[in-house]
């Protein structure tokens, strides 16, 4: 699956695909269905901390904007995010830098709650398609 994504105004090309694992694998030595899953329920725990805050500002009477209510993700999570996120880039464009400190250095600060979602999205329609073409192959 391909998709472009927008980063601090630069379009970026994302390609997710049955090699991603492996490359993931050889070029950090860590499996990206666990790190995938970690991003997920951090970012889970955090949107739902955001909410309550948000709703105890309202029943106070105050109004304030999501982004008032502060976020934090562990260093390892976010690491793991810009690692997916650049291989992911890479793979679908392989003129982007060989080494993940240029390629981050390209963009200015952003946001990882707009983007990993669509990130993730890419990556459970790419291992639906996986287990069903197992599911069809045991059939």
């Amino acid at each position: 699956m391909k998709k472009d994504i927008e980063i601090s105004g630069i379009v970026c090309h994302f390609k997710s695909s049955a090699a991603i694992p492996r490359i993931y694998r050889l070029k950090f030595h860590r499996d990206i269905f666990v790190d995938m899953e970690k991003i997920r329920k951090y970012i889970d725990v955090q949107q739902r901390l955001q909410k309550e805050k948000m709703e105890d500002a309202k029943a106070q009477g105050k109004d304030i904007e999501a982004e008032e209510t502060g976020s934090f993700l562990p260093l390892e999570a976010l690491e793991m995010f810009e690692n997916i996120a650049y291989l992911m880039n890479k793979h679908g464009d392989p003129s982007q830098p060989d080494n993940i400190d240029e390629w981050l250095d390209q963009f200015d600060m952003f946001d990882i709650y707009k983007i990993f979602p669509e990130i993730l999205g890419m990556w459970a329609i790419e291992t639906e398609q996986m287990s069903q073409a197992k599911k069809k192959i045991a059939k």
